[in-house]
């Protein structure tokens, strides 16, 4: 808008920036959802769901796949943590690309809320990985859909938080079906053992604090992604380095994976790949859809990725794991319900009664009229 006047005064020029040029030079427009470079703001809401959909399950199946060939290589158990030092190298360096690719690349968060996170990152995915040495990964998958378990619990004792019937009966059928799913590991399958359950439920606690400690630092000094890819697993990387050096636990990893490179570093950059690009699309489907239809995408890809383990790789089945599976998928289900209670309405039992009785009321009530 400019504005002109009488060549006795001056000249004044208003101008209003575009909704683009006010905001960052690196943020096209604020519904701008980018994946992977691609906008998909420009597609219609099913393509945006067909999409993000299909990338999580693609990326993650593939991603759980690499993750139990890498673990059935024979001699690769007891190396799981130099795997999750491998994994977050990589993990840097895609953060450190897709960093480079913003114009701001200031470090908005604290060093010491990195150094906490990366701690805690470690604890997740380290344990995580370490327990495949001694868990089926179907095990390890089931208990991964369980985090509601110790997040209750922290919040009780913690926090002194208190939960409605709804999210204690999502966290009984987690128990329950956790307890029975795991029992049924532990008699079909030879090489259970003990200390898988014990690493995966650690790895399950530092998951449950590490979503919280993430999300307040993000909004509470504006990080990206990027920036907390990079900086929580580079110093993740570091301490991983400096543990499994302290153990003597870095050799041994190095010798047998240099004996099998394509196996172990070329498996583990495809691993963390897919997992990096897994990552973007569940987060996509988040800002696009909600929680609660990303919780219900995730869960599915987690029960398919436990049929592909049965159908890939061979192992003891029982049906006893299909009912303790549907166990926990239940106790998901009641605790997504709770969440989102005014957005999902269940139908009433007492609903048809209450029906037939006003109905009989409207009838005594027309014959007395």
């Amino acid at each position: 808008m400019d504005l002109k006047f009488t060549s006795s005064r001056k000249y004044i020029s208003i101008s209003v920036p575009s909704k683009s040029q006010a905001m960052s030079p690196h943020i096209k427009s604020v519904d701008d959802v980018v994946v992977l470079g691609m906008n998909l703001s420009k597609f219609s809401k099913p393509a945006q769901f067909f999409i993000c959909v299909s990338g999580v399950f693609m990326f993650y199946l593939i991603y759980g796949y690499l993750q139990e060939l890498i673990f059935s290589v024979e001699g690769f158990k007891p190396f799981g943590w130099y795997l999750t030092l491998v994994q977050f190298g990589f993990y840097s360096i895609f953060g450190l690309i897709e960093l480079q690719l913003i114009q701001d690349k200031r470090r908005r968060i604290p060093g010491k809320t990195y150094m906490i996170i990366a701690f805690l990152t470690v604890g997740t995915m380290g344990l995580s990985n370490t327990s495949l040495g001694y868990l089926n990964y179907p095990t390890q998958v089931i208990f991964k859909c369980c985090k509601l378990i110790p997040v209750m619990i922290g919040g009780v004792f913690i926090q002194g938080k208190r939960y409605n019937i709804v999210d204690v009966s999502a966290a009984l059928c987690m128990s329950l079906g956790l307890i029975w799913f795991t029992l049924a590991d532990s008699t079909v399958a030879p090489n259970f053992n003990l200390t898988g359950v014990i690493l995966i439920s650690l790895a399950l606690c530092a998951d449950a604090v590490i979503g919280n400690v993430q999300e307040k630092a993000m909004k509470l000094h504006n990080g990206s992604n990027s920036e907390m890819v990079l900086y929580s697993y580079s110093i993740g990387f570091v301490y991983i380095l400096f543990g499994l050096t302290c153990t003597s636990g870095l050799s041994p990893a190095v010798t047998f994976c240099s004996k099998h490179p394509v196996q172990t570093y070329g498996y583990a950059f495809l691993f963390s790949l897919t997992g990096y690009f897994g990552i973007s699309f569940v987060l996509a489907l988040i800002k696009i859809f909600g929680a609660l239809l990303a919780v219900t995408v995730t869960t599915g890809r987690k029960a398919m990725t436990i049929v592909l383990s049965f159908l890939f790789f061979a192992k003891p089945f029982t049906l006893q794991y299909v009912w303790s599976g549907l166990l926990v998928v239940l106790g998901i289900f009641l605790n997504v319900y709770s969440k989102n209670m005014d957005k999902i309405k269940l139908p009433s039992l007492l609903g048809p009664w209450k029906k037939s009785v006003e109905e009989r009321k409207s009838r005594t009530l027309s014959q007395t009229v």
